[in-house]
């Protein structure tokens, strides 16, 4: 190995590493200020509620970090945006509401995205893309597990060293601090190693992109490379295929809590960490992926979204830990394994047709819309809980399943039910339309 190419590894994983911490802290802050929340006492529907106002500022501030991570070295982008996270995650320790803070983090994550994916497309060539992405794609999904652990164990009364570690801070600082607030003073400390390490990301020969200044000027090129994305065969399968993972897995993430707090009967610490196994799927098909799936056959791999739906459904018959880990791990390999080369696609195309950095603001603004359209959807459900527990009565659901079931059984009902044929259809539709569309 050359000078050139361990300097090239070094800067390519400390890319990763940057992500890794920044993602990290971003997952296991999402349960901590579902936990301050649960003591505000809010209503179920706030927790999908949270999660748009964390989204709102990828869609709204989508035409303007495309050109703001084009504009300046995408590291220098990367801190920044580091930053403001820990701004917002600060100001959810000072007090401010759970829901407010938690929208500052997301503008933090919403300028720091496109500067993450849009580096690879810079600092590596396209023959590389996929096994980058799946490094990417999987220290992200690392992140998403242990920020599931952490923050479940960080948020355990029960756990002697968490506890430990809290009585010591009492001691010394004098802070008598919630497992909520103990969870973000950690967190703060993460997104700090975060900044430390972005310091280190090697800066490279940026894409030759005209820049447009002013907040006009950027909105219609935003439109237009919006139009140009989806008027490309390659890059509108793939951004429907994105635009649909995201949205799926932000609900999933929230319904798998109530689903292993009914099915399972399992405290919201224990629900917390088994999201992480569906996060574990994820790597898995990930590394699948790269090692089976060539840049230019990624279309192949749509039939495997149609097998999601149907195992998304199966949640709804499992009553035991072990079969419901298996599920949540199968279900998790197959988004994996389909998501890595339509990320891949994505960001050639895009790289190609517009520029890193914008490609990605209009691949986020897409994914995060459908987050909010779908989390939107899950929290009506669980707004309109009652008046669905008294229609599915009337139809009969608990001959169905042969005992009778509350309201919040019949909005995970509902739930599963429209997001698993939505998956399944979607994707028909697509490996149907689009499975002959010669790559170029």
């Amino acid at each position: 190995m050359t000078d050139d190419q361990k300097g090239m590894s070094l800067g390519f994983y400390t890319i990763l590493l940057a992500q890794f911490l920044s993602a990290l802290a971003d997952n296991a802050l999402l349960f901590a200020a579902i936990a301050l929340l649960s003591e505000l006492q809010a209503p179920p529907e706030f927790t999908p509620i949270l999660q748009q106002f964390f989204v709102v500022s990828y869609i709204v501030l989508a035409p303007f970090v495309g050109a703001f991570s084009d504009a300046i070295p995408k590291g220098q982008v990367m801190l920044i945006s580091n930053a403001i996270k820990l701004v917002g995650c600060l100001a959810m320790f000072a007090g401010m509401h759970p829901m407010y803070a938690y929208a500052i983090v997301g503008l933090g994550a919403a300028a720091y995205s496109p500067a993450k994916y849009g580096i690879l497309t810079e600092y590596l060539p396209p023959s590389k893309l996929v096994l980058a992405n799946s490094w990417m794609e999987g220290l992200t999904v690392l992140s998403i597990i242990l920020g599931a652990v952490i923050g479940g164990k960080l948020l355990s009364p029960d756990n002697p060293f968490i506890t430990g570690f809290r009585e010591e801070i009492f001691q010394t600082l004098h802070l008598n601090l919630s497992p909520a607030y103990f969870s973000l003073l950690i967190l703060t400390l993460l997104y700090l190693l975060a900044a430390v390490v972005n310091l280190y990301i090697p800066k490279v020969v940026r894409d030759e992109v005209h820049q447009r200044r002013k907040p006009w000027e950027l909105l219609t090129d935003f439109v237009t490379c919006l139009i140009n994305l989806w008027k490309d065969p390659l890059g509108k399968v793939s951004l429907a295929v994105t635009t649909l993972f995201w949205g799926v897995g932000a609900s999933i993430r929230l319904i798998v809590l109530v689903w292993a707090s009914q099915n399972l009967n399992l405290s919201l610490e224990s629900a917390t960490q088994m999201t992480a196994w569906s996060a574990i799927g994820i790597a898995i098909g990930a590394i699948f992926a790269a090692r089976m799936v060539k840049l230019e056959r990624s279309l192949k791999v749509l039939p495997v979204g149609i097998a999601m739906g149907a195992i998304i459904f199966a949640m709804l018959f499992i009553h035991d830990t072990l079969p419901a880990i298996v599920l949540l791990v199968l279900a998790g390999a197959a988004s994996g394994f389909f998501v890595v080369p339509m990320n891949a696609l994505l960001q050639h195309r895009g790289h190609l047709l517009m520029g890193a950095g914008h490609s990605i603001a209009v691949q986020n603004f897409n994914e995060n819309l459908s987050i909010l359209l779908m989390l939107g959807a899950y929290a009506g459900i669980l707004r309109a809980q009652d008046p669905i527990h008294s229609i599915l009565q009337t139809a009969g659901l608990q001959h169905l399943i042969g005992r009778s079931f509350s309201p919040q059984e019949a909005a995970l009902w509902v739930s599963v039910v429209l997001l698993a044929g939505f998956i399944s259809g979607l994707m028909a539709f697509l490996w149907r339309r689009y499975r002959d569309t010669p790559y170029a």
